[in-house]
């Protein structure tokens, strides 16, 4: 009798390990908020267990490099922008796009209409708020397209160096700063400016855009079919999950918030970014663009920064659609 109960409890653990979900570490770019709502729904919705999949989501910050953490073994996928991903491969680290689902981008630069500027022809003699830590490559671009100096003067532009917050347009330090459409410009109308007191240019519109939150992995990932299996079902539950949250905004950006465990964000803050993320997510299958792709690689080549220029050559083997076919075939 102990016999065929140990026999028994044995078949009963092995069955149950069969059919263990596969464990996968997912670094997010930034702190928890809407930006990745997707993810978070895919997770409370229960749509990555339905994928037989165990995803633990970690969030970034200031201090947190996604690109370091996955070089360490820390996660299986991080989000990421193009421009720090091609910037660590060309660097030795052999990141690869997976999925790209943000299919438009939400960088802007936004300018008090009372500086005068209207159009990019009014920016000389002015000084702009940048991002620096890999966000400066557009700015850098676009200045190389119109042949504006970077260096300050009368036929120049003055670089501020911004932090992640608009205090230097509130404080007029700058007369035009960085901002996300999802984020930072909400703040600066949240501040009392109105949007007719503003002149925004979206980076993409000016023909200097790059790809933002796209799916990353490390090259010998691609090279386990078991991986690649997981990364596709992972693809499909995470878009699955994304479409979700188009749908339901109010509902995402309440499981932004449970999930937020630092407690700073409000939800009236985070239904405004889900509002703004869906426009940046419609659309996507998750399928990375080549067009994009290619308008990115290029604006990257002509950023002239004088500090970190992101890539110096065309990079080969940067992306794949291996995953996001496997995701979309079932």
């Amino acid at each position: 009798m102990k016999t065929m109960m140990l026999g028994l409890a044995t078949t009963t653990m092995l069955a149950g390990a069969a059919h263990a979900a596969d464990d996968l570490t997912l670094q997010l770019k930034w702190v928890t908020q809407a930006q990745f709502a997707g993810y978070y729904v895919a997770l409370d919705k229960g749509f990555y267990e339905e994928e037989d999949l165990n995803v633990t989501i970690k969030p970034g910050g200031p201090d947190i490099a996604p690109e370091q953490v996955i070089a360490g073994g820390g996660a299986d996928v991080i989000v990421d922008w193009m421009a720090a991903a091609l910037a660590a491969r060309e660097k030795g680290l052999p990141l690869v796009n997976i999925a790209q689902p943000f299919k438009q981008g939400g960088l802007q630069l936004t300018c008090l209409k009372e500086t005068g500027i209207e159009t990019p022809d009014d920016f000389p003699g002015h000084t702009l708020g940048v991002w620096f830590y890999g966000n400066e490559y557009p700015f850098y671009a676009w200045m190389a397209k119109l042949g504006v100096p970077t260096e300050g003067g009368e036929d120049g532009v003055t670089v501020l160096k911004q932090g992640f917050n608009v205090d230097p347009l509130l404080q007029k330090q700058a007369d035009c700063i960085s901002v996300m459409t999802y984020n930072e410009y909400g703040q600066v109308l949240d501040a009392g400016i109105t949007p007719d007191q503003l002149t925004t240019f979206n980076y993409l519109e000016e023909g200097v855009g790059m790809l933002e939150d796209g799916l990353y992995v490390v090259e010998s990932s691609l090279e386990d079919p078991e991986m690649v299996d997981k990364l596709a079902r992972f693809v499909r539950a995470s878009m699955k999950g994304w479409k979700y949250a188009e749908e339901n905004p109010d509902e995402a950006a309440q499981i932004v918030i449970d999930n937020d465990e630092t407690g700073a964000q409000t939800l009236e803050h985070q239904q405004y970014m889900m509002g703004e993320v869906a426009k940046l997510t419609a659309g996507s299958d998750g399928t990375l663009d080549e067009a994009a792709y290619e308008e990115t690689v290029a604006t990257l080549l002509s950023a002239i920064s004088p500090e970190n220029p992101a890539i110096t050559k065309e990079p080969e083997g940067a992306w794949t659609h291996d995953v996001t076919d496997a995701a979309l075939a079932q």
